[in-house]
């Protein structure tokens, strides 16, 4: 298969992860005969500080023209301590997403078996938990119209949400249900929020067509809760857009590290595939931003192109670089030399070779990998 990538690195940590997916991707392509072809771009704070714009119009126009956009991170704190300014990274994101189509933000969370004790979270609690989070992403507060009185002193944020919105995703959290535990639970504020009474009425009428898929319903202050104390209740969440954000975050500590979680945000006709952590400025050149999330991520891609071969030997070599604990110190300080790019060698050369990378695995903790 052929495939054109658009490649948008970004801000912090974003080209160091990217590079890595990128590499394993290169790999599969190695292995399986493949041809991808990736074509890098600007956007967020990079891209404000060479064009003025966080997604420039050549950025925006590769990213229509290819078959699908890998995606890094954006941000940078002199854009966060800045209340003022009025051109932000996030507005590149929050563009290209509209501009795009893509309305669903798929969103993984599993809890790793040699993982466990990483997890702030008990043993107990969240062994065996396996969710998919469907994120409406183009709707809500975040597009809503924004209004600023003209002394300053008063805001607003308009929640405004169209039956269609509604149900594009419910047909995909269902669709995706099926193939899971069957079980759909919608999160909202139906009590509080006229937009999400909607919500539940169009969800409800949607759940008739799949007989198969149980639904039920968390008010978003009592799911935050339940995802802390039982997260394995869960199998598909559905929700809109701020609930879906920050329930997503949230779900995050589950697997011990921000840095495993990948994610697809899925339209009619495009698709673009990121982690779900931010830039990390902190990080950024030390080598210890975790690359896991960004070549998951690339998994979801060969997912989407129905590659799942492909797809699998991938999650296989991420599963592989755990137990080995071939990880960045965000998941094992004890092994501080293990940096980004021995991640990605270590989980590029399990594609090239699954049943001799355990031979790589001590000379990589040597710092004389044999892989690259």
């Amino acid at each position: 298969m052929k495939l054109n990538i658009a490649v948008l690195p970004g801000d912090g940590i974003g080209p160091e992860v990217t590079a890595q997916a990128k590499k394993v991707l290169k790999a599969i392509a190695m292995e399986f005969d493949h041809k991808f072809i990736f074509k890098e771009a600007l956007a967020g704070a990079i891209a404000i500080d060479k064009s003025g714009n966080p997604l420039p119009d050549e950025t925006l126009k590769l990213c229509k023209n290819t078959d699908a956009v890998l995606f890094g991170a954006i941000g940078d704190p002199k854009f966060d301590n800045d209340p003022s300014a009025k051109v932000r990274p996030e507005q590149g994101l929050l563009k290209l997403r509209k501009e795009l189509g893509l309305f669903a933000n798929i969103r993984p969370v599993k809890a790793y078996e040699t993982l466990l004790s990483k997890s702030p979270l008990k043993k107990s609690i969240i062994e065996g938990t396996d969710i998919s989070i469907y994120r409406e992403l183009t709707g809500g507060i975040y597009f809503g119209e924004k209004r600023t009185s003209e002394d300053g002193n008063t805001s607003s944020d308009l929640c405004e949400y169209s039956r269609f919105e509604i149900e594009r995703i419910a047909h995909l959290a269902f669709k995706a249900a099926q193939s899971r535990k069957g079980k759909v639970t919608l999160v909202d504020k139906a009590n509080v929020l006229e937009s999400s009474r909607l919500w539940r009425k169009v969800v409800t009428e949607i759940a008739l067509e799949y007989p198969d898929v149980s639904l039920d319903f968390l008010f978003v202050d009592n799911a935050a809760m339940q995802m802390i104390l039982n997260p394995k209740q869960f199998d598909v969440i559905l929700t809109e857009n701020m609930f879906g954000d920050i329930i997503s975050d949230e779900a995050s500590v589950i697997g011990g590290s921000i840095g495993l979680l990948a994610s697809a945000s899925v339209g009619d006709k495009y698709a673009l595939f990121e982690p779900i952590h931010g830039s990390y400025p902190q990080a950024t050149g030390k080598g210890i931003a975790n690359p896991i999330a960004s070549i998951l991520s690339a998994a979801m891609l060969l997912e989407h192109f129905q590659l799942f071969e492909e797809a699998n030997l991938i999650k296989q070599g991420v599963d592989k670089s755990l137990k080995l604990h071939i990880t960045t110190p965000d998941l094992n300080s004890k092994y501080s030399h293990i940096t980004t790019t021995k991640v990605g060698d270590f989980i590029e050369d399990f594609i090239s070779n699954p049943k001799d990378t355990n031979l790589n695995f001590k000379n990589i903790h040597l710092g004389q990998s044999t892989i690259i």
